[in-house]
């Protein structure tokens, strides 16, 4: 029992210690301080710090939150953050426990001596009552493993879509996006995710562009804050991404380096009354012919 335990609190480490590391990587990418993350959700700098460093649980919201801050869909990080609290509140121990219990099961009850020509005499309820205890902390035994094993598979598949059956959860998802911390022109410039205008529920993909060389590009609209901003992956040293919208001034992002090659960039917003009007532009650092996504600008009157 001890053996079982005490690997069940080396568990408990792994499955805390990951998740801090998974939750301070997306932190960064938001590149939000701490005090800019508690400016942005319900939670303090001090919480905050001690979520990021794996001594203190957090909330199951607090996931939910900076996914929606980094553009980050949830699903794989509520499967781990799953993991992660049960280990927390005990519940994976007292599980090993019970499985141990179960394997082992209660000593049967003693025979009674019952006295020559007597019948023997009936087992009230159908069943001895040690039996009836084994088979349930079976159950319950059963019952958490396959908990684990589903919450663990959602997360090995990479599955980014909440759990479906906690009725908690989807009122949560449906709560609507983050307040977003500007709108229109006072988002110029900006970067979408810090600013809370690309989280789930707050924006939607215009289109989106394959180019020639592999590039793709997705113009994308956030509906809060009614801004337009380009995603660009697959690009190549020396390959440019240009968005305009008619009125504003462009913005650009451009593959400088091998390591811009790996991971998508994303161009600072410009502002749209009418995101129809956005165009954006890849640029191929060989020299090529550009190609583009979204509307052709208009030719100049005659």
């Amino acid at each position: 029992m001890s053996g079982a335990l005490e690997n069940a609190a080396e568990k408990r480490a792994a499955e805390c210690d990951r998740l801090a590391g998974e939750l301070s990587a997306l932190r960064a990418r938001t590149g939000l301080s701490l005090v800019a993350l508690a400016g942005r959700t319900p939670y303090s700098k001090s919480s905050w710090q001690r979520y990021l460093n794996g001594t203190k649980p957090l909330p199951r919201q607090a996931v939910v939150a900076l996914c929606a801050l980094a553009g980050e869909p949830p699903g794989r990080l509520l499967a781990l953050w799953e993991l992660a609290d049960a280990a927390w509140s005990g519940r994976a121990a007292a599980d090993t426990r019970a499985a141990a219990v179960t394997v082992r099961g209660p000593s049967p009850p003693s025979p009674v001596p019952v006295p020559a020509g007597q019948a023997t005499p009936p087992t009230p309820g159908g069943a001895p009552r040690g039996r009836r205890r084994t088979a349930v902390l079976a159950a319950t035994a059963g019952v958490a493993v396959v908990t684990v094993a589903t919450v663990l598979g959602a997360w090995l598949s990479g599955d980014d879509g909440a759990r479906r059956d906690v009725p908690q959860d989807a009122a949560w998802s449906n709560a609507g996006p983050l307040r977003p911390s500007c709108t229109g022109p006072a988002c110029e410039g900006e970067d979408p995710a810090p600013m809370g205008c690309g989280g789930d529920g707050a924006m939607t993909t215009l289109g989106s562009l394959t180019a020639t060389g592999g590039q793709r590009l997705q113009l994308r609209y956030g509906e809060t804050c009614r801004t337009v901003w380009v995603r660009a992956t697959g690009l190549r040293v020396g390959d440019r991404v240009v968005l305009t919208v008619p009125g504003r001034r462009e913005q650009q992002i451009a593959a400088v380096a091998r390591r811009d090659t790996g991971r998508y960039l994303v161009t600072p917003m410009v502002a749209a009354a009418d995101p129809s009007e956005a165009r954006a532009c890849l640029l191929p650092g060989g020299g090529g012919e550009q190609e583009c996504l979204g509307r052709a600008p208009r030719a100049p009157a005659s």
